[in-house]
């Protein structure tokens, strides 16, 4: 078995859009070079088999997801995107059929995070054609609305949630209302493959938010690594700025980096349920895994 369930790879720093839940990377704004890409994947290639292509920015908008997919299946690799979903009709024929494809996340939450959106149901019609093509090449769908808080949603959200979900719910026939089936944290089979997760809002970390005693857990490295465009390997998905600098696969292999001394540190602090870096003190993700 290799050590790690994913490796995140971020294929592009840019995004289309500014929610207000994402705050913008400060790195360079850049697209990962197809010779990059399929090197990083022979660096990762003896810790697993499922790559997730996002950090921060959006994946359909690399002009190339078409090669990087091919790529990723000629090395043995399974891919999950997650996106915003707004340019699914323009990579449309980019992204069907392609046997790399195992799972596509489809941030809903977007929309409403997105000031200035407009036609809900033309966006989503857009997604649900999608899915509806995809169906006979086994692709898992997850339509995700993490918008939801811990005190009591305003009513402006909870209306623009419920006109979302009623899209979703006329278009697979549902005989249910979906707030009715599922809790925060997990999802709801609405179809064959098709699955809807709701959950609450968290805060990306940031070295400006609250410290706290860091006691906890945290999967970082221990299932999972990351690597943004820049080459910059991170602990986990949720280091959009690079703060954890692990090394860079441009100048050290992977398995020197998640193998050196900082990682190994890391890794070691959570078994004993302590986050030595201070980013990770500093991360309220880190918290849903108890103390």
């Amino acid at each position: 078995m290799k050590p790690f369930k994913k490796v995140y790879i971020e294929i592009t720093s840019i995004c289309n859009l500014a929610c207000s839940f994402c705050p913008p990377t400060e790195r360079a704004k850049s697209f990962i070079k197809v010779d990059d890409f399929a090197r990083r994947l022979d660096e990762i290639k003896p810790f697993t088999d499922y790559i997730y292509l996002h950090v921060k920015g959006e994946p359909l908008l690399h002009p190339k997801i078409d090669e990087l997919l091919d790529i990723a299946h000629d090395k043995g690799f399974k891919v999950n995107i997650t996106t915003n979903g707004t340019l699914i009709k323009k990579n449309r024929d980019k992204l069907l059929g392609k046997p790399a494809l195992r799972q596509m996340n489809f941030s809903l939450h977007s929309f409403d995070g997105h000031e200035g959106s407009t036609d809900r149901e033309g966006y989503l019609r857009e997604i649900l054609a999608f899915v509806r093509e995809a169906e006979e090449n086994n692709v898992i769908f997850s339509f995700r609305l993490w918008n939801l808080t811990q005190d009591n949603m305003t009513n402006l959200q909870r209306k623009r949630n419920r006109e979302t979900l009623e899209v979703i719910e006329r278009e697979f026939d549902l005989d249910f209302f979906i707030e009715e089936k599922v809790t925060p944290g997990s999802g709801v089979r609405i179809a064959n493959r098709v699955y809807l997760n709701q959950d609450y809002e968290f805060q990306w970390p940031s070295m400006t938010a609250p410290e706290d005693e860091g006691k906890g857990f945290c999967h970082g490295l221990r299932t999972q690594a990351a690597i943004l465009e820049n080459g910059t390997v991170v602990p986990c998905c949720l280091d959009g700025e690079g703060v954890i600098n692990l090394g860079n696969v441009n100048e050290t292999s992977f398995a020197d980096i998640v193998g050196g001394e900082r990682a190994t540190n890391l890794v070691e602090g959570f078994s004993r349920r302590e986050a030595v870096e201070e980013l990770c003190r500093r991360c309220g993700y880190r918290q849903r895994f108890g103390a």
